[in-house]
């Protein structure tokens, strides 16, 4: 019985080179830290309190009594009519609102796209630095296996050989001893 292995199996590798050097660019990144954030602007940092704010709750509320209030007092006119029927300056204000509200609402809604990019990003070089890193301990662990195989092959070739010389020393052994008996015995 012999085992002939596959060399050519024994060099190759499910991990080629392309992504080899990718994952050595990868550990030099330590990708599986966070990434610096570069702190927000002034800018941001308001984008950010305004769509938190006029997207809470509190403020549509807050918002829809002002509204009411400022209905109530021009229809009633409880005070004088700064405002009558059919709300012009109302309309004004809540076209002011909506023309800034849009788009500083749109900055912060940006600025979280970028950060939601970022983070993607990160974890997209985090998931193949494992996947590679995991491939390659496969790769690693077949070639041990394979070469183990071989060197179990060969203790067992080795075994084989040993039990074949001591099987022909006992059949040799047997035979003169059979020999001797034959040749003692009287014809």
């Amino acid at each position: 019985m012999s085992y002939k292995p596959n060399h050519h199996k024994l060099r190759r590798t499910r991990v080629s080179q392309e992504e080899y050097r990718l994952l050595q660019k990868l550990r030099e990144r330590s990708p599986a830290q966070n990434p610096p954030k570069r702190p927000p602007t002034l800018g941001d940092r308001i984008a950010d309190k305004v769509a938190a704010t006029m997207g809470s709750w509190r403020f549509i509320i807050l918002q829809s009594g002002v509204l009411t209030l400022w209905i109530i007092l021009n229809v009633v006119a409880a005070v004088s009519h700064w405002d009558p029927y059919p709300f012009i300056l109302l309309n004004l204000a809540l076209s002011f609102q909506a023309a800034y509200a849009a788009p500083i609402i749109m900055m912060s809604q940006n600025r979280q796209a970028d950060i939601d990019r970022e983070e993607a990003k990160h974890d997209f070089e985090v998931n193949l630095k494992a996947e590679l890193e995991i491939e390659l301990l496969h790769d690693k662990m077949n070639l041990l296996r394979e070469f183990e195989v071989v060197e179990i092959c060969e203790l067992l070739q080795q075994q084989a050989e040993r039990l074949q010389r001591i099987e022909d020393h006992l059949n040799h052994s047997l035979t003169a001893s059979a020999r001797d008996e034959l040749q003692g015995q009287p014809e």
